[in-house]
């Protein structure tokens, strides 16, 4: 069942879409229901800010950070990776305007299944990942744009005007739509795969957002019932971590096909140099401890005898394989336990810290943290972050932004860079169409 959205694309701007999303029909039954709300995780997949393609956190934002060198001339990505990204680029458009309409996809279902002939259990199932996915779509906004506005309606007519709110404002506005959600979502997701939003998922994206406005307690609280539900855990094979039934993975994107893999493997993955695209950078690869196994297992090499290059090969299969082996992962148990460690750092809880920092960095091959001040723990957890999950949907990027080190570390990388570059430019042609939106970011 195909979906128009790309009718919406900037909502401000036009009435209600007509389209089947809008109909009557959809809310017919569960299954009807369902499709649509297939249709927004497919679209977060091919065009939406999970994806692992070009217009995704992962690609656009491990440019932007210090975790890729770029070799592409696709000026959409050479502009972030050299930091000339400016309010009329097209990728800051398309990071905009895609989200936002996945949030328009996500209210018509808020607003419409309440009354709708949908059966309860399937309507609470239903309203509870629509609330999720417009509480994960507005986080990330707000961590990419700074104040945003919070959308809960579908009438154009509020929306062309909306105002901003500041990200603090923004992120209890998730919080609330979580904590709801929580209650709607069952424990487990109804495809039996991981890829629709269930109750764990609720609370792994409570507990990152909690870290993300220094709540230490609810953070610790909310990463610890992660930690302590039994349907997730760490394999022990670095190896199987991205496959797509590992036991650590929260929430993934199916690839829309049988036997497609990831948009990750295909763009990152290269066999001859120079890289046609990106490479891992010198500053990332430096990064790595000595006998650290992800060095080894999620990194591949490429030499041409004169010079060496790694691209990151936590995916591996870049082709169809018949069976689809790898999803792109969103969410992944390794983050609980280093938001648990940070959160506990900061509350002087000092032994917790290191036992769930020593969780992660002795699965990779490490010894025991040398750590012991709440100051060298969080040097230490931000650094087993950088290795944990580089070009995984932008952590590295939001690390550096949320505990002020962006302006140090990406400043000494790059000519180009300024302080103002910690949040993007709202597009232009959103300014023009909402006066509220006004004034754009500043630096641009």
């Amino acid at each position: 069942m195909v979906f128009c959205l790309d009718a919406c694309e900037s909502f401000t701007e036009v009435d209600r879409p007509q389209s089947q999303l809008t109909g009557s029909s959809v809310y017919e039954n569960a299954a009807t229901a369902t499709a649509a709300l297939s249709d927004i995780y497919a679209s977060l997949r091919d065009r939406g800010i999970a994806s692992g393609n070009a217009q995704g956190l992962s690609i656009l934002m491990g440019s932007y950070s210090d975790e890729l060198q770029v070799y592409s001339n696709d000026s959409h990505v050479t502009n972030f990776y050299k930091h000339n990204v400016l309010g009329s680029d097209p990728s800051v458009s398309q990071l905009w305007s895609n989200s936002y309409s996945q949030i328009y996809a996500a209210n018509a279902l808020i607003e419409r299944l309440p009354n709708s002939l949908v059966d309860n259990e399937s309507k609470n199932q239903i309203l509870g990942e629509a609330l999720f996915l417009r509480a994960y779509l507005h986080f990330q906004l707000a961590n990419l744009f700074g104040d945003i506005p919070y959308i809960t309606t579908t009438d154009y007519s509020l929306n062309r005007i909306a105002l901003k709110s500041a990200p603090h404002q923004v992120y209890q506005s998730a919080i609330n739509d979580l904590l709801v959600a929580h209650n709607l979502l069952g424990e487990t997701d109804p495809s039996g795969e991981r890829i629709r939003a269930n109750k764990a998922l609720a609370t792994a994206l409570l507990a990152r957002i909690y870290l993300y406005t220094e709540d230490w307690s609810n953070a610790e609280l909310a990463s610890q019932q992660m930690i302590d539900n039994p349907m997730y855990s760490i394999p022990d094979n670095l190896t199987e971590t991205f496959l797509k039934d590992s036991p650590s993975v929260i929430w993934s994107l199916h690839p829309g096909l049988a036997g497609n893999n990831t948009s990750d493997a295909q763009i990152l993955i290269f066999t001859s140099g120079p890289p046609p695209f990106a490479a891992v950078s010198p500053s990332l690869l430096a990064a790595f401890e000595t006998g650290d196994n992800r060095k080894s297992q999620w990194l591949g090499k490429i030499t041409n005898g004169t010079n060496t290059w790694y691209y990151p090969f936590k995916y591996r299969q870049n082709t169809n394989t018949g069976t689809s082996e790898e999803y792109t992962i969103v969410f992944r148990i390794e983050e609980q336990y280093l938001i648990r460690a940070e959160a506990r750092a900061h509350l002087n809880k000092v032994s917790g810290a290191q036992m769930d920092l020593n969780t992660i960095r002795n699965r990779a091959g490490l010894s025991n943290t040398t750590a012991a001040t709440e100051g060298d723990l969080i040097t230490a957890i931000l650094h087993e972050r950088q290795v944990e999950f580089f070009m995984e949907q932008g952590h590295r990027w939001f690390d550096l932004k949320r505990t002020n080190l962006a302006n140090m570390i990406i400043g000494g990388l790059k000519p180009a860079w300024q302080d103002t570059h910690v949040l993007l430019p709202v597009p232009e042609s959103e300014l023009l169409l909402n006066s509220n939106l006004q004034p754009q970011n500043p630096g641009y």
